[in-house]
C-alpha cells in the first residue's frame, strides 16, 4: 500500500510539473551566486543576485530577460543585462539553458559572456520552485580571468494568465 501511494504521489508531481511548462505561461524569478561558489582567475570573494522574467512561446520552450549585480572583493562591482532561452525536459524538470550577458564595471570594462547552465526546476507547490544551476560564462576579455564557472541558487513562479 504504501509503494502505492508513493507512486501516486509522484505521478502527481511530474503532471503538475509539466503543465508548467505551457505555452503561454509567465515566470518570474531570483538567484544567488557567489559566496565561493564559483571560479574565475581575477576573484576571491564573489557575491550575484540576479533577477529574471520570462515567457513560453511554445510548450516547454522559455524566452528569458535578466539583469543583475555582482560584487567582487578584488575587481569593482558590476552590472549584467542578459537574454537566454530555456528548454525544459518536461518528465523531470530538468532546463538547458544558453544565452548572452553584457557586462558593464565603471567606465574602462564591458564585455559580451555568451553562457551555457544546467538547472533543476524543483516545484515546492503547484507555481513556486527551487531552482540550482550549474553555469558557465565565457569572456571575450582575457579568458582565464573573467570567464566564470559556478553553482547558483535561485527560486521561480510560473504563472497562468488564465488563472
Amino acid at each position: 500500500m504504501k509503494k502505492l501511494l508513493f507512486l501516486s504521489v509522484m505521478l502527481l508531481s511530474v503532471l503538475t510539473a509539466s503543465a508548467q511548462f505551457e505555452q503561454g505561461k509567465w515566470y518570474a524569478g531570483a538567484s544567488l551566486s557567489g559566496l565561493n561558489l564559483k571560479y574565475n582567475g581575477s576573484e576571491d570573494l564573489n557575491f550575484a543576485l540576479n533577477a529574471k522574467a520570462g515567457y513560453f512561446f511554445a510548450d516547454d520552450i522559455m524566452a528569458v530577460a535578466e539583469v543583475g549585480y555582482n560584487h567582487n572583493k578584488n575587481i569593482s562591482d558590476y552590472f549584467t543585462f542578459g537574454a537566454q532561452g530555456r528548454y525544459y525536459i518536461e518528465q523531470n524538470g530538468l532546463y538547458l539553458g544558453a544565452g548572452l550577458k553584457f557586462v558593464r564595471a565603471n567606465s574602462n570594462y564591458n564585455d559580451f559572456m555568451p553562457g551555457i547552465e544546467v538547472g533543476y526546476s524543483f516545484f515546492i507547490s503547484k507555481t513556486v520552485t527551487i531552482e540550482p544551476a550549474i553555469y558557465y560564462d565565457q569572456s571575450f576579455k582575457n579568458h582565464s580571468d573573467y570567464s566564470s564557472i559556478g553553482l547558483k541558487i535561485g527560486f521561480g513562479i510560473y504563472l497562468d494568465p488564465k488563472d
